[in-house]
Protein backbone atom coordinates (compact mmCIF):
# COMPACT_ATOMS: atom_id res chain seq x y z
CA UNK A 1 0.00 0.00 0.00
CA UNK A 2 1.21 3.40 -1.46
CA UNK A 3 0.94 6.40 1.57
CA UNK A 4 0.76 9.71 -0.20
CA UNK A 5 3.18 11.74 1.93
CA UNK A 6 2.36 15.18 1.92
CA UNK A 7 5.44 17.86 1.37
CA UNK A 8 5.39 21.57 0.06
CA UNK A 9 6.66 21.84 -3.25
CA UNK A 10 9.85 23.70 -2.28
CA UNK A 11 10.72 20.65 -0.08
CA UNK A 12 10.07 18.40 -2.78
CA UNK A 13 12.33 20.23 -5.13
CA UNK A 14 14.92 19.95 -3.07
CA UNK A 15 14.46 16.15 -1.78
CA UNK A 16 14.60 15.56 -5.41
CA UNK A 17 17.83 17.42 -6.12
CA UNK A 18 19.30 15.87 -3.05
CA UNK A 19 18.68 12.49 -4.55
CA UNK A 20 19.92 13.39 -7.81
CA UNK A 21 22.81 14.48 -6.85
CA UNK A 22 23.66 11.24 -4.80
CA UNK A 23 22.51 9.62 -7.50
CA UNK A 24 24.73 10.72 -10.44
CA UNK A 25 27.39 10.00 -7.70
CA UNK A 26 26.68 6.17 -7.61
CA UNK A 27 28.86 4.16 -9.92
CA UNK A 28 26.93 2.93 -13.15
CA UNK A 29 27.26 -0.78 -12.07
CA UNK A 30 25.53 -0.16 -8.88
CA UNK A 31 22.56 1.72 -9.92
CA UNK A 32 20.72 -2.17 -10.22
CA UNK A 33 21.47 -3.07 -6.81
CA UNK A 34 18.71 -2.91 -4.27
CA UNK A 35 18.22 0.06 -2.14
CA UNK A 36 15.56 -0.26 -0.19
CA UNK A 37 12.01 -1.89 0.46
CA UNK A 38 8.76 -0.45 -0.38
CA UNK A 39 5.62 -2.62 0.34
CA UNK A 40 7.95 -5.69 0.42
CA UNK A 41 9.03 -5.02 -3.44
CA UNK A 42 13.13 -4.34 -4.03
CA UNK A 43 13.95 -0.42 -5.04
CA UNK A 44 17.15 0.01 -7.17
CA UNK A 45 18.67 2.75 -7.64
CA UNK A 46 17.41 3.02 -11.05
CA UNK A 47 14.09 2.15 -10.25
CA UNK A 48 14.07 5.35 -7.65
CA UNK A 49 15.44 7.43 -10.12
CA UNK A 50 11.95 6.79 -12.56
CA UNK A 51 9.84 6.79 -9.82
CA UNK A 52 11.18 10.31 -8.10
CA UNK A 53 11.92 11.75 -11.94
CA UNK A 54 8.22 11.22 -12.53
CA UNK A 55 7.15 12.85 -8.77
CA UNK A 56 4.93 9.63 -8.69
CA UNK A 57 3.27 8.90 -4.93
CA UNK A 58 5.67 5.54 -4.67
CA UNK A 59 8.62 7.94 -5.77
CA UNK A 60 7.74 10.59 -2.80
CA UNK A 61 7.98 7.37 -0.45
CA UNK A 62 11.03 6.12 -1.80
CA UNK A 63 12.33 9.57 -1.16
CA UNK A 64 11.47 9.79 2.44
CA UNK A 65 12.76 6.48 3.19
CA UNK A 66 16.33 7.45 1.51
CA UNK A 67 16.40 10.57 4.06
CA UNK A 68 15.14 8.59 6.77
CA UNK A 69 18.32 6.23 6.10
CA UNK A 70 20.74 8.97 5.47
CA UNK A 71 21.27 7.73 2.13
CA UNK A 72 20.77 11.10 0.48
Amino acid sequence: MIQIISMSKEDALENKDRFLRAYSNVPLGMRNEIILLVDDKPITWDVAFIEIENSTGKGKEILKKLIQLELI
